[in-house]
């Protein structure tokens, strides 16, 4: 890899290796009082984040400095941005500057694809290459989120392949949502969508996916439940009479986790919105995977830093 900018760009054999770095990394790392490993030593790997963040921009931190990469954190709030400078005059200056590795986080769809553009045409002219991480960019993807969801169900479950997996909820502004269908469908999953009208992109018929209004009727049927936030700082409108009518159709109460299967994981990108789109009490049970989630992001994390920093798998 060169760039990981969307999960379209990974077949189902990159991906699966992807995950499978991830396992061998965790078996590693596993009961080591130093979690560290020599394997990016000299790397520089700078976050570059326009927007807030915790999971993310930590565990890429973390990731990288278990591989003894040197990690520098770059906020939009704290830099020249605040000044007025451009975005590729922001990446350029990061690039020039020895960067090996930028993960981009940004309000725009589409700015990581931008900046890596920009990387590459600096590189035909310089000799020296930056790859570029898609953190986040707007309502379009969050590939490693994907991942390391698609992580965490191969280890609940075994197998992704010929699972049926139901994502709730905010699909419109969901950037994990797309990126998720992408993975699962690759990894031979059967994903269905389960949300208001309001909430559906446009286009959602040709994705591929099954589509459903009724989380009751779907529950049953499930291998596992991804849970989405309800985005409420994207929504420019009325999406939903409120809150409460929201968490009434579509929220995942203790009733509902009783619909599931018996074990079946229930899994959020977090932060999470408690009360509103999970209640607290399935937040908290035993069969939620979110701790899980966050624990598999920092491997997955160190994994596609390892692809694209230090070769091949081999």
């Amino acid at each position: 890899m060169r760039h990981l900018l969307s999960i379209a760009d990974l077949d189902a054999a990159t991906a699966t290796g992807l995950l499978d770095t991830a396992s061998r990394l965790k078996d590693t790392l596993l009961g080591r009082e130093v979690r560290k490993l020599p394997t990016l030593r000299g790397r520089t790997v700078v976050t570059l984040f326009y927007e807030d963040s915790t999971r993310t921009r930590v565990s890429f931190e973390i990731a990288g400095k278990w591989m003894s990469a040197d990690t520098i954190n770059v906020s939009a709030k704290g830099s020249s941005v605040s000044k007025g400078e451009s975005l590729r005059d922001t990446s350029l200056t990061i690039s020039a500057m020895g960067a090996d590795c930028v993960i981009v986080r940004h309000p725009a769809s589409g700015a990581a694809h931008r900046i890596a553009g920009w990387a590459d045409k600096d590189a035909a002219n310089t000799g020296t290459h930056t790859s570029i991480v898609n953190a986040g960019d707007g309502t379009h993807e969050h590939p490693t989120q994907a991942l390391l969801d698609a992580a965490t169900l191969r280890e609940r479950l075994g197998s992704v392949a010929g699972r049926r997996i139901g994502i709730v909820g905010d699909v419109l502004h969901s950037r994990v949502a797309r990126s998720n269908v992408l993975l699962l469908s690759t990894l031979g999953a059967e994903v269905v969508l389960i949300a208001p009208p309001t909430l559906l992109p446009t286009g959602v018929a040709e994705w591929p996916c099954r589509v459903s209004h009724h989380l009751d009727a779907e529950l049953p049927a499930l291998d596992a439940v991804m849970m989405l936030r309800v985005q409420a700082e994207r929504m420019h409108g009325g999406f939903f009479p409120s809150a409460r009518e929201y968490s009434i159709a579509y929220g995942l109460n203790e009733n509902r986790l009783g619909l599931l299967p018996e074990g079946a994981p229930v899994l959020h990108p977090g932060p999470m919105v408690r009360g509103m789109e999970i209640a607290p009490a399935v937040a908290d049970a035993p069969n939620a995977a979110v701790l899980a989630q966050v624990r598999n992001g920092v491997h997955v994390r160190m994994a596609v830093l390892y692809h694209l920093l230090a070769g091949a798998p081999e």
